[in-house]
């Protein structure tokens, strides 16, 4: 798979997922094994026990200047170069991100060879990487009009998407759907690539990345049938003994049941699928954590005005999951997060994507 001017082994880029659950560890072994690993920087001011964070207030990091943290970032990538060496590395950016830009600009200088944006349209996008012509950018859409979108505004920075991530209604953590589109037929994966690609060939050779409830390599083989230089995937690789999450956070996904794996509110203002525990339960009977915006991670959250409407602080809930707090962590994971059943490494997971799930 060519993405700009780097060239991933495996069709098969490794989803980012925030706070914590795919930095070096995670995203390093997968770019060894010759995927795409992609380092979240989501709230990397955990990283470490929060070795890199300036400020603390009632020791979580204050301000988005710390919930992010620059140096944190910085050292993730260090420690993920040191596993994959000169394989390409991606960071993923979500769009809504306050200081989304500075955060693009800290991505390159740590060395990501590509940025996957999405939680919004990031029609910007090429204006903080003008600097770094190599990088290759990626953003993630959920339909063909946002591609053209996209295209349309980047014309004015004389650039078009490296690569494009279609990103269907099944993957974990925030979705691109109203909750009720979510389960309607026209806007499942299968059916929402082809326009896409569609699209793309009216602006060049765009490789289109399928994303969102891929499980298998049949469910690979599937899109590549379809015209897809690759795929995207995010809960299998929880599964993996390489995942930089906490312990907790797996045997929460691993113990899951498929009822369990609900759409939720969220402060972001779109529907965000995880695993149903007891914050959810707490925040129904009204006894959840009491909501106190001190990271201001995310723009559309209005500095804690949505948390304060939705029950929960997100910042604050996927740090408890990434700590390993169970009663109030808040686990996010695909559609098919219930049928993870047991670790494996990150070798034998590549082997069975590529080769079969009963590779020899």
């Amino acid at each position: 798979m060519k993405i700009g001017k780097y060239t991933i082994e495996k069709p098969i880029i490794q989803g980012g997922m925030g706070v914590g659950i795919s930095w070096d560890k995670l995203a390093g072994n997968v770019s060894l094994e010759g995927g795409l690993g992609v380092i979240s920087s989501v709230g990397t001011g955990y990283y470490e026990n929060k070795k890199f964070s300036h400020k603390n207030v009632n020791e979580k990091p204050y301000s988005e200047e710390n919930f992010y943290c620059k140096d944190a970032l910085e050292a993730i990538f260090k420690n993920a170069r040191k596993i994959c060496k000169d394989a390409p590395l991606a960071c993923n950016v979500l769009y809504a991100s306050n200081g989304y830009g500075q955060i693009v600009v800290d991505a390159c200088e740590a060395g990501a060879d590509m940025i996957i944006t999405g939680a919004g349209l990031p029609t910007n996008m090429p204006e903080f990487t003008k600097d770094f012509p190599d990088v290759a950018l990626i953003p993630i859409v959920s339909s063909a009009r946002a591609l053209k979108l996209i295209c349309k505004k980047w014309k004015r920075y004389n650039k078009l998407p490296d690569a494009v991530i279609v990103e269907g209604p099944l993957s974990g953590g925030h979705q691109g759907f109203t909750y009720e589109q979510c389960y309607e037929d026209e806007f499942q994966l299968e059916n929402i690539v082809p326009p896409v690609i569609e699209e793309a060939k009216k602006w060049g050779d765009i490789p289109i990345i399928a994303a969102g409830g891929i499980w298998d390599k049949n469910d690979i083989d599937k899109f590549l049938q379809m015209g897809c230089a690759g795929v995207q995937m995010a809960t299998r690789f929880i599964g993996t003994n390489e995942c930089d999450a906490n312990d907790n956070f797996k045997d929460v996904v691993l113990n899951s049941k498929k009822e369990d794996i609900k759409l939720f509110k969220s402060p972001v203002g779109l529907p965000a699928r995880g695993v149903k525990t007891k914050l959810q339960t707490s925040i129904e009977e009204n006894t959840a954590p009491k909501v106190a915006c001190i990271s201001n991670c995310v723009a559309p959250c209005k500095s804690g005005i949505e948390a304060k409407a939705v029950g929960y602080c997100i910042a604050d809930r996927l740090s408890a999951a990434y700590m390993g707090d169970r009663d109030t962590g808040l686990f996010f994971t695909g559609s098919n997060g219930y049928r993870l059943t047991k670790l494996i490494s990150v070798k034998e997971l590549m082997n069975r994507l590529t080769l079969g799930e009963n590779y020899k």
